[in-house]
């Protein structure tokens, strides 16, 4: 497909993993794919060690509403970490009834660190190998799916990572697949 035809969409919440959502941000543009940012209500959030949304909004993303998301308009959807804002964004019915719908259409769904929450609430990861923070490596098991320890996990249109560091990996993934 043609990367400047390419959509993505970045659901995250209060707390985020700062680096998780500023590189692939900046990946993505350079790449010339296009790039939304999805929070409840459209809230400026903040990052975990404080990195302001309104700066990526301002410059390379759009700001869209996480409970209005349509399938339509996607190639892929990420789900960055950061222990809080997984949670928050899992809370949102919404938001996991979007993401089941991607998966279900073979649209990629990709997530980091924490962001396999979401992906365990929207019931997608039975039977599929995946990786996460360490620290969430029962909930992945417990949600039946078979753990990996590695920076990045590719299961057909899942791809997962478990930590901030494996980040460049995390995106490298992502571009191929979405470049192929």
């Amino acid at each position: 497909m043609k990367k400047n035809a390419l959509k993505v969409v970045i659901i995250t919440g209060e707390g985020f993993e700062d680096e998780e959502v500023i590189y692939p941000v900046i990946r993505l543009v350079e790449e010339g794919i296009s790039v939304d940012i999805a929070t409840k209500e459209k809230k400026l959030v903040t990052g975990r060690v404080g990195f302001p949304l309104a700066l990526l909004v301002k410059y390379y993303a759009g700001l869209v509403d996480a409970t209005q998301l349509r399938v339509g308009g996607y190639d892929a959807v990420i789900i960055p970490g950061g222990f809080e804002a997984p949670d928050r964004v899992r809370q949102i019915p919404e938001v996991l009834a979007f993401v089941k719908k991607m998966h279900q259409e073979k649209k990629l769904v990709a997530a980091l660190c924490h962001g396999p929450w979401v992906l365990i609430s929207a019931k997608i990861i039975k039977g599929k190998k995946a990786t996460g923070y360490p620290g969430i490596s029962d909930d992945i098991k417990n949600a039946g799916a078979k753990y990996v320890d590695e920076p990045v996990v590719v299961d057909g249109n899942l791809i997962t990572s478990r930590h901030p560091k494996d980040v460049g990996d995390f995106m490298k993934a992502l571009i191929s697949y979405l470049c192929k």
